[in-house]
């Protein structure tokens, strides 16, 4: 099942002049782009953390950590308040593949699981849209990232 949707996942990629050591320390943090409100680490490989939007929360385990190059984290419990399956993501993975050439280093994110034919597809597109290619991006470009600037039913 999941090789025929692999091309449907959710898939981003932003490119920055900055070190892949940068960019792969700047993921780990977090509640510096996407949650200020984080329960746990996100440093290390079996880490398990937990970012909380009010009644929404995401709990992920990284499962895979090789450094300067990938981070994986697999969202092991959910609780999506805003769509009728509150556990939607869980047994989903955040893929972020890391390549450095020249000056520049790319990011491509892969929210594998995170289909159309899921429910909150069409606003976690958007969600992880702002949280990569704006906050993200930011973040590892400016030093300051937009942790938490749109709200989960915002869009």
């Amino acid at each position: 099942m999941k090789s025929t949707m692999i091309k449907n996942d959710y898939h981003s990629i932003i490119s920055a002049n900055v070190s892949a050591e940068k960019a792969f320390h700047a993921i780990n943090k977090v509640s510096d782009w996407w949650a200020s409100n984080i329960n746990g680490k996100s440093e290390k490989l079996h880490d398990i953390f937990r970012v909380n939007f009010g009644k929404t929360y995401v709990e992920f385990r990284i499962t895979e950590m090789i450094p300067n190059k990938k981070v994986v984290w697999l969202v092991t419990d959910c609780h999506l308040d805003w769509i009728h399956d509150k556990k939607e993501w869980k047994g989903t993975s955040m893929i972020f593949d890391i390549t450095s050439k020249g000056n520049a280093t790319r990011v491509d994110v892969t929210h594998a699981g995170l289909v159309p034919e899921i429910e909150c597809y069409n606003d976690c597109i958007k969600g992880w849209d702002f949280y990569i290619k704006d906050s993200l991006y930011h973040y590892l470009t400016e030093g300051k990232g937009k942790p938490e600037s749109i709200g989960r039913n915002s869009n």
